[in-house]
This record gives C-alpha cells, structure tokens and sequence, in this order.
C-alpha cells in the first residue's frame, strides 16, 4: 500500500529527468549529416515580397558558383550572432550566399535584414517549414554548402561563429575552389 502511494511521484520524478535531460542536450552533431554528399532537395519557396514571385529554388542553386544557403529566422537569437560571418561571405567572390527564411513572417524578416544587412543574393520564404524538413534542418540557424551541381558537401548546425567561419567554412570553400 505504501509502493503505491509513492508510484505517482515516482513517475513524475522520471518524467522530470526525461524531459530535463532532454533539454540540455546538444543538437544533432555535424556526424548525423544525412544529406552531405546528395543531391540539394527540390524546392520552389516564394519571395519575402508578395510581387517578387520566386525567392529562392533548386534551380538558383545550379552552375554558378558555389553555394552557401542559410537557414534562418528573425526570432532566431544565434542568427542574429552569425550574421556579421555571413555578411563577410556574401563579400567572398567564391561564393553566392541565399537564404531560407524558416517560420518567420515576411515582415519580421524583412525588418532583420533591413536593421542588419541583407547578405542574401535571393531569400525564399518558408513559412510552414516543409522545405527545411526536406534539407533534414533541426532548428534554426542551419548552413549547407552546395557545390554548383546542386551537390551538399557540407552542413553546419548553429550558429557560424568566427572560428567556425575560420576553421570549418573557408576550408571547404578553398577545397571546392581547388578542384
């Protein structure tokens, strides 16, 4: 009679470290990268202005140069540290930067990028979030680079700090500029 009384706490007290636990770990790790080395998923996303038509598809992504596309959100706080990085790329002539806006509504958006720079050669609109579920994306800030076949070759999860910028990015970028 005594077990019982203690069962209902016992199981809130699991549940609590369940879910406790659960919270403090860390995203997906760059190992757990199902997408590196496939082709980019098909995508049509509209533009972050309605008469704007096509912001961002898989066709932008083909036989130019090599791709860096970002997924964000105005309401994103690790967006907003990665952003001076991606304004530095957009200034790389190696690359072209486009953007994934995910969950976000085209006027907060906008309002971002008009408050911090605008680094995106085309942005798409994904306000359900369908499309970033296609390129396996957890959570905003998400960045993939795409090689001008349209191939993933590399994805970074988080935010683009100046060491990742430095010792993860840039490396690629030469690697891909060498072949």
């Amino acid at each position: 009679m005594t077990a019982l009384r203690w069962a209902p706490l016992l199981v809130i007290a699991f549940l609590v470290g369940v879910f406790g636990i659960a919270l403090f770990l860390e995203r997906p790790s760059e190992g757990s990268l199902a997408l590196v080395g496939a082709p980019a998923p098909a995508f049509v996303l509209p533009a972050l202005a309605p008469d704007e038509g096509v912001g961002l598809a898989t066709s932008d992504l083909l036989g130019g140069r090599i791709m860096i596309v970002n997924v964000w959100a105005s309401w994103c706080a690790p967006c907003r540290v990665e952003h001076a990085q991606l304004m530095a790329l957009a200034r790389d002539p190696r690359v072209e930067v486009v953007g994934i806006s995910y969950r976000d509504a085209p006027e907060d958006a906008r309002a971002f990028l008009d408050q911090l720079g605008n680094p995106f050669t085309r942005i798409g609109v994904d306000r359900d979030g369908r499309v970033a579920l296609d390129w396996g994306v957890t959570g905003p800030p998400e960045t993939f680079i795409v090689t001008p076949d349209g191939t993933i070759v590399a994805k970074h999860i988080g935010a683009i700090t100046p060491v990742v910028l430095e010792n993860q990015v840039e490396p690629t970028i030469a690697d891909l500029t060498r072949r």
